[in-house]
């Protein structure tokens, strides 16, 4: 998937976009966490992928550095750190070749400038919807209030029906937008 820069008004797409950077770097796993307490919203990314160097994680925030061939600027970190730092959040990334990846954002909740977290569903939706040789695992938390979202598990259950298949997909979507509502999703 694409993503346009003008269409970066929800911080779903920024997850979507750094963790198909994470699929890239050949992760196997990826957890997306989501914590919203306290005023404060806090999105970590952590992959256990090919990680960066020293010298390109120096310059990762700069959209003129990206490993894309086919367009010579990388929007979704720089975008992601503009839109924490806009609402009063704090950006920072941490990573080591050959272990992995971890971006954390965080973003206050009431900032007039904070960017809609957006629908995580049809993120995670979007990510199984390709032939994934990745595992996600997608913990939302409200005020103390956990939701869990595990493809592992998904995997288990489904024995060996196909993730992407519509019916499949349609399902994983109604439910983890119902349990993130059900654990007060509408907060944030």
């Amino acid at each position: 998937m694409t993503i346009c820069v003008d269409d970066m008004r929800e911080l779903a797409l920024n997850i979507l976009d750094i963790v198909e950077n994470s699929v890239k770097a050949e992760a196997k796993n990826v957890l997306i966490s989501v914590v919203a307490e306290d005023n404060l919203l806090t999105i970590v990314i952590k992959d256990d992928g090919k990680g960066m160097d020293e010298e390109f994680l120096k310059n990762v925030t700069d959209p003129f550095t990206t490993t894309r061939t086919t367009r010579k600027v990388g929007m979704g970190i720089p975008l992601f750190k503009m839109a924490a730092e806009m609402a009063g959040g704090e950006f920072s990334i941490t990573s080591t070749k050959g272990v992995g990846t971890t971006v954390t954002a965080t973003f206050v909740l009431d900032h007039i400038d904070r960017v809609p977290l957006g629908n995580l569903a049809e993120t995670m939706v979007t990510l199984l919807n390709d032939d994934f040789p990745t595992d996600y695992l997608l913990k939302v938390s409200v005020d103390g209030n956990e939701y869990e979202f595990d493809t592992k598990e998904l995997r288990e259950q489904l024995d060996g029906v196909p993730v992407n298949q519509p019916e499949i997909l349609l399902f994983v979507k109604d439910m983890i937008n119902e349990n993130i509502t059900h654990i007060g999703g509408a907060k944030i």
